[in-house]
């Protein structure tokens, strides 16, 4: 392919370049899975009356689990199925919702409306 060839020759280094191997898909989507996991248990540690909302796979972003505090800060985490997400929130003991049926808490988008403000405000100063 005269394009891949004409990239590499741009500075993008060729497929493996860097002495080691590349990882496995499966190895790759276990560290994924795993930082996932390490950062959903590290946001609900931190953060007092923390939810769990299941969210419908998108095409861009699969199944996520997002984890909403109470003063509405927010995070979310691709997650490979279900039953997976709701086991993580019972091991947590947090209440755990499926957006579907439940939709948003007003106080996630209260909490975004606020960063964004804030967001606005500063790029103005």
């Amino acid at each position: 392919m005269a394009w891949w060839s004409r990239l590499r020759g741009a500075g993008v280094p060729a497929a493996g370049a860097g002495g080691g191997r590349e990882p496995s898909p499966r190895s790759a989507a276990r560290a994924e899975r795993g930082e996932a996991s390490s950062h959903l248990a590290e946001f609900a540690r931190t953060r007092v009356g923390v939810e769990a909302y299941l969210e419908p796979a998108t095409t861009e972003a699969g199944l996520t689990l997002l984890l909403i505090a109470t003063d509405g800060e927010w995070t979310r985490r691709r997650v490979p199925d279900a039953r997976t997400a709701q086991s993580f929130a019972q091991d947590l003991a947090m209440p755990f919702y499926d957006v579907n049926f439940t939709g948003y808490p007003q106080r996630m988008r209260d909490y975004t409306a606020r960063r964004r403000a804030e967001e606005k405000a500063r790029r103005r100063r």
